[in-house]
């Protein structure tokens, strides 16, 4: 049996695996484990669990993620996302389809401390759809707009997915983060712009409220002015060099916990911890997964024939570029968006790299196209968070919803392949 086959096998069988339910990164630790000890011996898959994986875990790189969850967990427990929502809504809630557009701003604001889209859609849905659905918001603009805002939260640094595609790839987290910025913003903006418009041609989609006195608004930036001195003190630090990553994310548990501490009590403080070595401890099993298997693809050989079968097509690049986009739209449409991006790094990564495009751009594109999959039917875990919150409201309708804000993740995407030099704007 060749070794391009045996790959292929491991393959499908990882894919039958997560379709019977096994978990994303136990489905690719028993292939990749499997694999290993058929290509080799047993005892070099058993050298692969102990040696090679501790040398992958025991880098202090890898507390950057629980670092960066903690501090959003901080903001999140403390209330002040909803000081964010209410500041929002003071400054544009007046306009056509203004709470959406507060909603947008304010999963903008949450995912500057978050970095998860799961935890910004259900911390922003939690506070705006009830406002939303009493002051006669279109249900699915509501759900579509909180659903979609959400996924701002693996765009906008500090980014999850970002540091996992660091990770993977032996890439610069301050690049990363550094490189999504522009894009990040673009992003928002094109959300606003779209709300915009599709208030302006149907008003009754989304009423405006009553304005805000200048005094009251001017009040309520004290709600999320610590947030924003928190974030630039960070993010800021970090793209200034006055950190490493790991550091930064060190100062933002810190200060988090420093702005935090007066809302926080016992309670909250310890389920803001359960949660944080929750959401770790996921992120950290897809990795040791996502190590064992990458281990026994490099074993087969399949990402390098697939890089030179690549080259060695007469095809322009922009048609590979554009088929392994769809590949990325299909995959995080049919599964959990992040787990996807774990398995196909090892294959598509190296084949990006081999017919010349810069491992920067590429990251941040593929981020964008993985953000897009937690609102595209059907596994678009954004939606099913919402629908939890909304339960008067069937998934199908939700989708719908969230149709509208595919539009700017096409014209962003357009933009990056046609400008490839906006993600080194700050570099």
């Amino acid at each position: 049996m060749s070794l391009t086959l045996i790959a292929l096998l491991g393959i499908m069988l990882l894919f039958l695996l997560i379709l019977v339910q096994v978990p994303i990164s136990f489905s690719m630790l028993i292939v990749g484990f499997v694999g290993i000890f058929y290509l080799s011996s047993f005892q070099s898959a058993v050298n692969m669990l102990t040696a090679d994986l501790w040398n992958q875990l025991a880098g202090y790189t890898l507390s950057v993620i629980l670092l960066f969850i903690l501090m959003g967990e901080l903001i999140y427990r403390s209330g002040m996302a909803q000081g964010m929502f209410n500041t929002a809504h003071n400054w544009v809630g007046h306009f056509k389809g203004g709470l959406a557009l507060t909603t947008i701003l304010a999963s903008a604001g949450f995912s500057t401390i978050s970095g998860s889209n799961s935890a910004t859609a259900a911390t922003m849905g939690t506070i705006t759809l009830p406002e939303l659905k009493r002051y006669g918001y279109d249900d699915k603009l509501s759900t579509g707009t909180v659903a979609s805002g959400g996924t701002l939260g693996i765009i906008i640094p500090p980014s999850t997915v970002l540091i996992i595609f660091a990770i993977q790839t032996n890439q610069s987290i301050k690049q990363l983060f550094m490189a999504s910025v522009i894009p990040s913003i673009i992003l928002v903006a094109l959300f606003l712009l779209l709300v915009v418009v599709i208030t302006r041609w149907n008003p009754s989609l989304g009423p405006a409220v009553d304005k805000k006195p200048m005094k009251t608004r001017i009040q309520s930036l004290k709600d999320v002015l610590p947030i924003i001195l928190l974030f630039l003190f960070v993010i800021g630090g970090l793209f200034i060099g006055w950190f490493t990553p790991t550091e930064s994310a060190a100062f933002g548990s810190l200060g988090a916990f420093i702005i935090t501490a007066r809302r926080l009590n016992k309670e909250k403080i310890l389920l803001a911890i359960a949660s944080t070595l929750k959401t770790s401890s996921m992120v950290l099993f897809l990795i040791v997964g996502a190590v064992i298997f990458g281990r026994f693809l490099a074993l087969t050989r399949l990402p390098f024939e697939a890089s030179a079968w690549v080259e060695s097509l007469d095809v322009p690049n922009l048609v590979i570029l554009l088929a392994i986009i769809l590949i990325f739209m299909i995959g995080g449409s049919l599964m959990d968006a992040m787990g996807f991006l774990i398995i196909s790094i090892p294959i598509f990564f190296p084949i990006a790299m081999a017919i010349g495009y810069d491992p920067v751009w590429f990251a941040v594109l593929i981020c964008i196209i993985t953000s897009m999959g937690a609102i595209t039917p059907p596994v678009g875990v954004n939606v099913f968070i919402v629908s939890g919150l909304r339960k008067d409201m069937s998934i199908v309708d939700i989708f719908k919803g969230t149709m509208y804000f595919l539009i700017p993740y096409a014209i962003l995407i357009s933009l990056l392949i046609m400008y490839p030099n906006i993600v080194k704007i700050f570099l």
